[in-house]
């Protein structure tokens, strides 16, 4: 017997809330990743794990979000917390390891595309893992190339918001990427549950759809607390960077100033420009006060 799924249990209020998490996340995780491009080397790993964190935790907060209004009929839904707290571990190591390669690679194409590759993966796998976490009485079918077009559409997806990350530095064009980011990502998450279909076991219970909703409601918001608390905490980090939010350049650094910088290079060390022993540990360049008398360094 075949179940009949609704994945609009709550019209169009959870693809909306969905949407804009997974914006949400997008926009956070860019922000940060351009952030370390210009930051000291000793930073830079942390801003990108808080971008690598934000992506991660943005699709995967869409994911059930969009899931709490998926039901099936005639069975009620319930979900494994490990394995559904697993996917979300998958979802921000997989993003990590993209976004890791592009923040220090650069983006060169090598990086870009095999950093995209990584992390469409690792959005497809959340989905797919997320799904396994599903406890119904019945069994799912997916029509393989459905599933296949959802894969594609999660790859290019996140080479593009890798690209964008590394090459979009403006506030208004960055938040443009993560808007295109948060359709591709919420299109791969209903083009993969359109392949989804429900064989029921001959000994299921019938119940109601309110009922089967209720139960998933009652068991997952709890669940995305956590989550949704960590992008709202991290928006406020982003909000007390202007580097972050303006993509403002480093007005002490005449390249970024002029413009010379090739995109997804990051900023190099500056040392003095002026005689003969440099200091590496320099950040900035020290301008000569006298030209006609020689500095000591």
């Amino acid at each position: 017997m075949q179940g009949t799924i609704d994945g609009f249990g709550y019209g169009a209020v959870t693809p909306v809330a969905a949407f804009l998490m997974a914006c949400l996340g997008a926009a956070l995780g860019l922000r940060c990743t351009t952030r370390s491009l210009r930051t000291e080397r000793s930073f830079k790993a942390g801003w990108l794990a808080l971008g690598a964190t934000s992506i991660g935790s943005g699709i995967w907060t869409m994911h059930f979000i969009a899931m709490v209004g998926f039901t099936v009929d005639e069975v009620p839904i319930g979900y494994d917390k490990l394995i559904t707290f697993a996917s979300l571990g998958v979802a921000i190591v997989m993003v990590g390891i993209g976004i890791f390669l592009v923040g220090y690679r650069g983006a060169t194409r090598m990086a870009l595309v095999t950093g995209g590759t990584i992390t469409g993966l690792g959005v497809a796998s959340m989905h797919y893992l997320g799904m396994a976490g599903m406890r119904l009485d019945g069994q799912f079918e997916y029509d393989t190339i459905t599933v296949s077009l959802s894969v594609v559409i999660a790859v290019v997806a996140s080479t593009a918001a890798l690209w964008a990350a590394v090459s979009i530095h403006g506030f208004l064009p960055s938040l443009g990427a993560s808007v295109v980011m948060g359709v591709a990502v919420s299109g791969m998450h209903y083009t993969g549950m359109a392949a989804l279909r429900v064989h029921l076991h001959p000994a299921a219970l019938t119940g109601s759809s309110s009922g089967s909703g209720d139960s998933a409601t009652a068991l997952l918001v709890p669940m995305l607390i956590g989550p949704a608390c960590f992008l709202l905490l991290a928006a406020v980090v982003v909000m007390f960077d202007p580097l972050v939010v303006m993509g403002t350049p480093d007005w002490n650094d005449p390249a970024a100033v002029r413009g010379d910088r090739m995109p997804g290079i990051p900023a190099q060390r500056q040392v003095p420009r002026f005689g003969t022993h440099a200091d590496p540990a320099s950040f900035h360049s020290q301008q000569r006060q006298d030209s006609t008398q020689p500095q000591d360094w």
